[in-house]
């Protein structure tokens, strides 16, 4: 299933623009914008991400949303 065609794991309607790399559950891989920042929010942010959009979308939801002091994995390819 290619990465357009994809829904986000938690809310199965948006559009993943994150993936995270080392998920506890297999079955919430792919997360959505709003998703996503829920997670942040909430204080359970994705460590090992990557970006799906080609923008840094994640990484500026972390700068935005996430006060914790913690070192987060970008991971390309």
């Amino acid at each position: 299933m290619g990465a357009h065609s994809r829904k986000c794991d938690w809310c199965s309607s948006g559009t993943p623009v994150v993936r995270d790399m080392e998920p506890l559950n297999s079955d919430y891989q792919y997360w959505c914008e709003e998703c996503a920042r829920a997670l942040i929010i909430v204080g359970d942010p994705i460590e090992t991400y990557r970006e799906l959009e080609g923008e840094p979308i994640y990484g500026r939801l972390l700068e935005e949303y996430c006060t914790l002091k913690r070192f987060y994995s970008f991971v390309t390819a």
